[in-house]
């Protein structure tokens, strides 16, 4: 872990904060004479005293006042849940470390989880905003700033699971005959969970959101969570954690730009569409901008050595750290933009909808890939359905790669499209895409025929090594190669591209480096226009 040092607290944090005026929006550059220092308010930041009641005296007296800069100087400030109100900005002094306190070992607990569904159809850390060290519901203009760190020691990064018909044995608290707190406390799981915080940083159903410039290192389960929130900038952070990074989940009109975020154990950045507002709501107008996602050892980014994770997902196959679309897609997805980005030592760009949504008008630009552990590409659509009854099989169409340029890839894992009968992907283009990968596949691996999981998640491990070195493409339509590059360092017997169960291809100036007569085939496909292939 690395070393916070949080010395030299006679440098006025003001200072530092003053300086961060001049880049927030007018709703957040407020007059310092509306500022809220927490030392005032009786915080001691001295890594020893709760200091969260000192916060939360602090933001309410700005409140009181029309809203305000709460001022955090240097110094340690142990914390349990912070509550954010409406025309708030905290503002994070260099310096300054909010440390989340652990219930544990400081005798107190994180605010209490709020309302559940009767039928829950996503996790206990989704569902639940309440138990997080910084967070807001159902606010307006609100900011997070400055050059200070959140260092989650007291975070949990694990808890109980789904509770929802698809699990085995699964009972509504309605079916047992007994209220939602009375199931809560029934269940060993949740009960556990009770007091216990899981995200750093939180909103739920919140507008006009503005998160900048600050580092959070072990976040928690969820690091930064948005819930159903509108017009979000997420600018310029800092994420090291060992679960996901930055989630973004039935939200609208977000910005994710110039953030690092390192996750080896979960994705570094990921969008979903979940049912924990119990209703459907598309997750759209995204963009994800300029960003760096890694797999490294937790810690490692934070303090520059990169050090290389052993960490090894229940699959396998190894770190995370992508940036990934869909875990959960009730809602759908639409209008989303991920552009030059860089992500390296992680499992490559991940999307796909399994939920009964609709995804489309999804474009990635630009990227640079290093080290991909598994498939550089993947696109999946498959009938998990953790969804109302009666949700209808998702769909996926509208899907563009460009400009992307892989190197260091695992040969066993191609770039994949795979549907489910009856369910194809439509319109999927990648085009001046340049993936360098291991090779080595074997006839054997040629051979092989890949598994047909309709109801699985979005993960696509379970399918293991692919019969094609460069693309896999099953259950689709209307897909285009155009000016595609797939090259390997050793000799691979699979042909390059393998197209199953296709209707309407184009191949249009594919360079690969085994024979070139031999590097598309083509199963039970129809509608498929081969041209201009080079061996190289």
């Amino acid at each position: 872990m690395p070393v916070i040092d949080v010395g030299r607290r006679e440098l006025l944090g003001g200072l530092g904060a003053a300086a961060g005026l001049a880049t927030l929006p007018a709703w957040a550059a407020r007059d310092p004479r509306g500022w809220h220092d927490v030392r005032t308010y009786g915080a001691r930041g001295d890594g020893r005293a709760i200091d969260s009641g000192a916060f939360n005296r602090a933001i309410e007296a700005a409140a009181r006042g029309g809203g305000g800069t709460v001022v955090v100087p240097p110094g340690r400030y142990l914390c349990f849940s912070i509550r954010l109100k409406d025309n708030i900005t905290l503002m994070l002094s260099p310096g300054s470390v909010i440390v989340a306190a652990d219930p544990d070992t400081h005798g107190r607990h994180y605010d209490l989880p709020e309302g559940e569904f009767v039928e829950q159809l996503t996790d206990f850390g989704v569902v639940h905003t309440r138990p997080s060290l910084i967070y807001g519901i159902g606010v307006s203009n609100v900011a997070i700033v400055g050059k200070g760190l959140i260092h989650g020691l007291g975070l949990e990064r694990e808890g109980p699971g789904p509770r929802w018909r698809g699990v085995p044995g699964w009972r509504s608290a309605e079916s047992q005959g007994l209220t939602l707190e009375q199931a809560r406390l029934a269940d060993p799981a949740e009960r556990e969970q009770q007091g216990r915080g899981n995200k750093a940083v939180a909103f739920k159903e919140s507008r006009n959101i503005l998160l900048r410039d600050f580092t959070v290192l072990q976040g928690g389960h969820f690091a930064v969570y948005l819930l159903g929130c509108g017009n979000a900038t997420v600018e310029n952070l800092t994420v090291d954690t060992d679960r996901d990074g930055i989630d973004i989940d039935c939200c609208r009109g977000v910005r994710i730009t110039d953030c690092t975020v390192n996750a080896h154990k979960d994705d570094a950045i990921c969008l979903k569409s979940s049912y924990a507002l119990n209703r459907r709501i598309v997750c759209e107008d995204v963009i994800v901008s300029g960003c760096k996602t890694s797999g490294y050892a937790l810690g490692s980014v934070v303090d520059g050595t990169y050090r290389k994770s052993d960490y090894l997902a229940p699959d396998k196959v190894g770190v995370l750290g992508r940036i990934k679309l869909g875990t959960d897609s009730v809602g759908g997805f639409r209008n989303i933009l991920v552009t030059d980005c860089i992500c390296e030592n992680s499992r490559g760009l991940q999307m796909g909808a399994i939920d009964g949504g609709t995804l489309e008008n999804v474009r990635f630009a630009n990227i640079t890939m290093r080290d991909v552990v598994n498939h550089p590409i993947f696109v999946r659509l498959s009938a998990r359905q953790r969804a109302p009854e009666g949700a209808p099989v998702a769909t996926v169409r509208g899907v563009r790669f460009s400009d992307i340029d892989v190197s260091g890839a695992d040969g066993r894992y191609p770039c994949g499209i795979v549907g489910i009968d009856g369910g194809a992907i439509a319109d999927v283009t990648l085009a001046n895409v340049s993936v360098r990968s291991s090779g080595g596949g074997t006839a054997e691996d040629a051979a092989r025929v890949v598994p047909e999981r309709r109801n699985s998640s979005l993960e696509p491990s379970f399918m293991g090594v692919l019969p094609a070195y460069g693309l896999y493409v099953r259950h689709a339509r209307g897909v285009v190669l155009d000016e595609v590059t797939f090259a390997t360092e050793r000799a691979d017997a699979r042909p390059a591209v393998v197209l199953d169960d296709v209707a309407g291809a184009s191949v249009e100036g594919l360079r690969v480096s085994g024979p070139a007569k031999d590097a598309v085939r083509t199963v039970a496909s129809r509608d498929v226009r081969v041209g201009g292939i080079t061996a190289i």
